[in-house]
């Protein structure tokens, strides 16, 4: 008998407390309401809409739109049929480009990511070699072709690929199918360096790092500011040789080029394609016209042989003696990492500005240059 009565207790305990519940519960707000949008000084290939409740509205310059949903609340009511979902917090994230994961290292997020399209010898990030070691980032295999049996069995909710996807518009296709969503990050396209570095932002937006991302931000652009806006004079030339003696060097529209006048540099060829970015096969002759008188040479060691000592560099081509800047001592190479990481871009201007301000010849090394 007693035990009946406490079980009736119990049940009318319970229903008295069903309104309650009910009222605490999320429910789904009925539509969008922004309240405000994230600041961005360089960047505009992105922007960030912040909504009532704790929503915030991604759009890309492709298009592309995510809406990020607070952790306990629901999707709103009546969602555009393109707007993606994310629900956080986000983890298990697949992220191909190099440069977004140095991002997402730099604002301490780096273990949300337990997917790579980069394999392991090919890494320069130190962070990111510790998390393959330590079995927290896994190599899935190339962008072009990841392995979608592991993505099948352990599908990420949100994917980041570089522009490089397009020519692969297969992969893209299957990931869909697979309902893992991907964002192309087209900071590449971005008319600033620091543009470039600014899309930390979005990724402090994603993965609730928002004052890490705007305090690293700051902080590399004070970098930037402290060199001035006033040119030094001296002229560079940037470029590589491939192992079949082809020569490429930047278009004068190149990031490249930009964060050389940034620090105060100018570029030794720039009527090459003032509007356009990337490289430009040249011939050898009629660079060394262009640029033979250049006062420093930038040469892009990873993508350039990777010459292991000074002599080994001359010997690609039969033009490189001659240049004023091998006659001067004014020879520097690219480290490694300078087109795997975004997040030092500042830092890596101000090395241009003390290569070119330096008058002493004993210093040799920087960060992000090098002297063989």
């Amino acid at each position: 008998m007693k035990r009946t009565i406490a079980l009736l207790l119990s049940l009318m305990l319970l229903l008295s407390c069903a309104p309650a519940l009910a009222e605490t519960a999320p429910t789904a707000p009925a539509a969008l309401t922004i309240t405000g949008s994230l600041e961005l000084e360089y960047a505009n290939q992105f922007s960030v809409d912040f909504c009532e409740g704790g929503y915030a509205l991604i759009t890309n310059s492709d298009g592309a739109r995510f809406l990020t949903i607070p952790q306990g609340a629901e999707i709103p009511q009546g969602l555009d049929a393109d707007i993606v979902p994310l629900q956080l917090p986000l983890s298990n994230l697949l992220i191909s480009s190099t440069p977004t994961t140095s991002l997402i290292n730099a604002i301490g997020a780096l273990d949300a990511v337990t997917m790579t399209t980069q394999d392991y010898d090919g890494w320069y990030i130190d962070d990111v070699k510790a998390a393959m070691d330590a079995g927290k980032l896994a190599y899935i295999g190339s962008y072009k072709e990841p392995d979608f049996e592991v993505l099948t069995a352990n599908p990420p909710p949100f994917s980041v690929f570089s522009t490089m996807i397009d020519s692969v518009p297969d992969v893209a296709e299957k990931l869909g199918e697979l309902g893992i969503p991907v964002m192309r990050d087209t900071s590449t396209y971005e008319d600033h360096p620091l543009g470039r570095m600014e899309w930390i932002k979005l990724y402090g937006v994603l993965l609730g790092k928002e004052a890490e991302a705007q305090a690293h931000f700051e902080a590399q652009k004070a970098l930037v500011e402290g060199i001035g806006a006033q040119s030094t004079g001296k002229t560079v030339a940037m470029f590589y040789i491939t192992s079949k003696g082809d020569l490429y060097t930047r278009k004068a529209g190149d990031y490249m080029v930009k964060m050389l006048e940034l620090a105060g540099g100018e570029y030794a060829l720039p009527q090459l394609k003032p509007g356009e970015s990337g490289t430009q096969k040249i011939e050898a002759e009629e660079f060394y016209t262009e640029a033979g008188d250049a006062d420093y040479i930038i040469y892009i060691w990873s993508m350039g042989g990777k010459p292991a000592t000074m002599e080994a560099f001359l010997e690609r081509s039969p033009i490189l003696p001659d240049f004023k800047a091998v006659k001067d001592g004014n020879v520097w190479f690219t480290t490694p990492d300078y087109f795997q990481i975004s997040d030092t871009l500042g830092a890596m201007i101000l090395d241009i500005n003390k290569m070119l301000t330096n008058d002493d010849p004993a210093v040799t090394e920087f960060t992000y240059l090098f002297k063989l």
